[in-house]
Formats: structure tokens, C-alpha cells, sequence
């Protein structure tokens, strides 16, 4: 299948710039993947989608202020986006202007010094210690908003609340699990009240999420590999749960990959790991009934699960209702129910 088939054009003045004034005021498009039928509400309303005895699972991941500006020895200026920990003070990054070489570019953040350099085909900045490295991304750490966003004070205050759920507790993601955004705590709590069980799973989201699609086909693509942890008593729940039939809702795409890589396997594969799993139209679910998502850049992957999901002609249609309705996209827009 061709990824230029999951292009669409969206004007610029639909990207959301910043969160909505209240979290679960944003605007839901409900689509009946049955009926074709589509309706247009506010996330406040979204606990009229939900069944009794249905199972909500929430991605738990916390961002961490992975985004530092460095100075290198001839005054420029970096802006480096750390990726994923290799141990001690190191951490795999992504970095613009740095060519290929043998020798490591001394830099400075603040009062303390790194190093850059290339090991292999990753970029690396060397701290002096773990600790050293918490220590500077906690003074100087900026939340790794998508480059989409582009304001004043994009990194400001606003951002290290907004730019994470109300229920985020496992640091490590470098981009965040946006569909979980709208929730407040009382709207979680009105969903636990109608006899919905909630449970918490961790998906740390890396580059394998964000990263666009730059093959001519999907089965050419390769996700990233990205750290996934379900506990024991959860798996256990959610296995007895889809035993019994009771209704998975999804939340983010980041929780289906979860969901669908631990339950591949009847709910017998390893509770936590690595993921590669990129799904695309054809996939055959097993663990996801219903799904709570945002609107997703053109050849994404979130995008690409999405249209597997609801169909591509679902997909297409609901699209169109969104931007011709003036919803708000990508991390800090609106949301749908899919079920």
C-alpha cells in the first residue's frame, strides 16, 4: 500500500498552538465504526460512549524535559533532543549541524561541560554522570514539543503541565501520549463511577511514533523499537477481561501497540520489553474494541494505525468532517471515539 494515500491538506491555522483553556472542553468527533454514523460533541461528554463493565486503559508515560540548547567552544549555539539512555552519562540524541567525524565537540549547558560525537551511525553527548545529566535537563530541560509548534514561549511554563496527562507517573517518553490530554481527574472519576475499571499500562514513546513515514510503501517501513511494561496483575486483568468479553477502549495509539503486542499472544507474551509492532491497514486486532485518539499528521504511524482501525474510507470521512467542522489538530488539538 502506497503512503502517499494517506496524504490530506489541512491549513496551518488548524494546527493547535496551544492546549485548550480546560482540558476536557475540546471538541470529540464520536464515530460508530458499524453505522458510519458521526457526531460531534466536547471530550466532556465522552463518558455517555462508555459501557458498563467496559476496561479503560491509559498510557501512564511521563515526558521528560528532553530538549537542551548547548554552546560548542566557537559560541554557536545546538539544539539537541535526547533520545534514549545508553547508561551512565550517555544518551543516544538527535542533533542538526553536526556532520560525521572522528572527534568529539566539546559543548557547555550552563556551568557544566559534554561531549558530542558520532559512535557508529548515532550521535551521542556524553555527560559526567547519570546524576549530572538529571541534574542539567531539570535546570535546563525544555519539553520536546513537535516542531509543528511554533509560538513564543513555546517552552514556557504552560507546557511542563499541558504537555503531559493528569495521570503521567513513568518518566522516559520524548513525545507525549496526546490522546490521554483531555482528561481531567473528576472526568476520570465520572467514567469510574458508571462501573468502567481503569487500568495503566507504559509505553515510553520515541522516535519510532513521531517519525514520519519516508517509504513509498508501508510494508517497506520499520518502526523504531520502543519500551513497553504491562504488570503482571494487569495482564492478568486484562486477559480475564477479554475472556469475558468485556470492551477494551484504548487510549492513544501508544496503549493499542501495548495492548496488541502483549495480546498477539493471547495475553501470554512478556509483560515488558522492547515493541516494533507497526500497524497498518490490514492488521487484525485482538486485544482493542474501541478507541480514543487525536488527529495525526499526514504519513504517520499513529495515522497509519488509525486508518487500520476504522478503515481507510472511515478514516477519509471523518477527516473531512473534522476540517471542514474546524476542529483543532496533532498534539494539542481535538480528539475522537472510535468504536
Amino acid at each position: 500500500m502506497r503512503v502517499d494515500e494517506f496524504d490530506y491538506d489541512l491549513p496551518r491555522d488548524m494546527i493547535a498552538q496551544h492546549p485548550s483553556g480546560d482540558r476536557s472542553r475540546s471538541r470529540l468527533l464520536a464515530c460508530d465504526r458499524a453505522t458510519g454514523r458521526i457526531e460531534h460533541r466536547h471530550f466532556s461528554d465522552i463518558a455517555a460512549y462508555f459501557r458498563e463493565d467496559d476496561v479503560l486503559v491509559l498510557n501512564d508515560s511521563k515526558v521528560f524535559p528532553a530538549r537542551l540548547n548547548v554552546r560548542k567552544a566557537t559560541g554557536g549555539h545546538l539544539d539537541i533532543l535526547l533520545v534514549k539512555h545508553l547508561g551512565n552519562g550517555s544518551w543516544e540524541c538527535l542533533a542538526r549541524g553536526i556532520g560525521k567525524g572522528k572527534t568529539a565537540i566539546p559543548v557547555t549547558i550552563g556551568e557544566y561541560s559534554a561531549s558530542l560525537e558520532w559512535q557508529n551511525d548515532l550521535m551521542v553527548i556524553s555527560f559526567a554522570s547519570a546524576a549530572q545529566a538529571d541534574e542539567i535537563m531539570r535546570k535546563f530541560g525544555k519539553m520536546p514539543l513537535p516542531p509543528y509548534i511554533k509560538r513564543n514561549g513555546a517552552n514556557g511554563t504552560e507546557d511542563f503541565d499541558r504537555y503531559q496527562t493528569v495521570y503521567a507517573e513513568n518518566s522516559g517518553s520524548i513525545a507525549a501520549p496526546t490522546a490521554g490530554f483531555h482528561f481531567s481527574d473528576q472526568l476520570l472519576g465520572d467514567i469510574r463511577s458508571l462501573g468502567v475499571d481503569i487500568v495503566k499500562i507504559t509505553l515510553h514513546i520515541g522516535i519510532g511514533t513521531f517519525s514520519l513515514i519516508h517509504t513509498e510503501t508501508l510494508e517497506e517501513h520499520r518502526m523504531h523499537g520502543e519500551q513497553y511494561e504491562l504488570d503482571e496483575a494487569s495482564r492478568v486483568f486484562l486477559k480475564d477481561a477479554r475472556g469475558s468479553g468485556r470492551r477494551i477502549v484504548a487510549c492513544g495509539t501508544s496503549s493499542v501497540r501495548t495492548l496488541e503486542t502483549v495480546f498477539q499472544a493471547n495475553g501470554n507474551a512478556l509483560p515488558q520489553g522492547q515493541t516494533e509492532l507497526f500497524i497498518y491497514p490490514g492488521y487484525k486486532f485482538s486485544a482493542v474494541d474501541a478507541l480514543i485518539t487525536n488527529f495525526h499528521l499526514p504519513r504517520s504511524t499513529p495515522l497509519m494505525l488509525v486508518a487500520s482501525f476504522m478503515g481507510t474510507d472511515g478514516l477519509r470521512k471523518a477527516y473531512e468532517e473534522a476540517i471542514s467542522g474546524g476542529y483543532r489538530f496533532y498534539s494539542y488539538g481535538d480528539a475522537m471515539f472510535i468504536s
